[in-house]
């Protein structure tokens, strides 16, 4: 074997060695996946309307956890998908005040659903819409902080 041979097979290690190297941080980062990671991230839940003892109340069905009249949370740039049901005995609506957003007029028994994309934090009011505007509960929409925007200790415990 000469110095030619030598060197090429040198030549070829090292190339080999760096291709092997590249790959590893190319598919280390996350850039090859067997699956799509990047799912259309969303909170839904599910009301009902009802009316106990002669007085309309939103009744959590899913998501919330039964209680009545819940305080409803969500995330900024998530998408809210809200279901409502009418298990009462007359009609109703669901509006929301602030975000100008309302279910269709829901006979007993119908149901519709609402889909929100917050942009930003607040807290609105909700409201059974008939004849008058009947206050029911709140609508909480929070902004999460991604853990790369953590700062100081905090970043260390992640």
């Amino acid at each position: 074997m000469d110095f030619q041979d030598k060197k090429i097979i040198i030549v070829t290690i090292i190339v080999g060695i760096l291709g092997l190297t590249s790959m590893i941080g190319f598919i280390g980062q996350g850039n090859v996946r067997h699956v799509e990671i990047f799912w259309q991230e969303k909170v839904e839940q599910t009301v009902a309307f009802e009316e106990i003892e002669g007085e309309v109340q939103l009744v959590g069905i899913s998501g919330i956890g039964g209680e009545i009249n819940p305080h409803l949370i969500s995330r900024t740039s998530f998408a809210y998908i809200l279901t409502v049901i009418n298990y009462g005995e007359k009609h109703h609506r669901l509006y929301i005040e602030g975000l100008e957003i309302q279910s269709d007029l829901l006979e007993p028994g119908q149901k519709d659903v609402i889909t929100i994309y917050p942009e930003k934090e607040g807290i609105y009011k909700y409201y059974d819409k008939r004849e008058r505007l009947e206050h029911l509960g709140f609508l909480e929409i929070r902004t999460v902080v991604p853990s790369d925007e953590f700062t100081g200790f905090l970043r260390d415990m992640i």
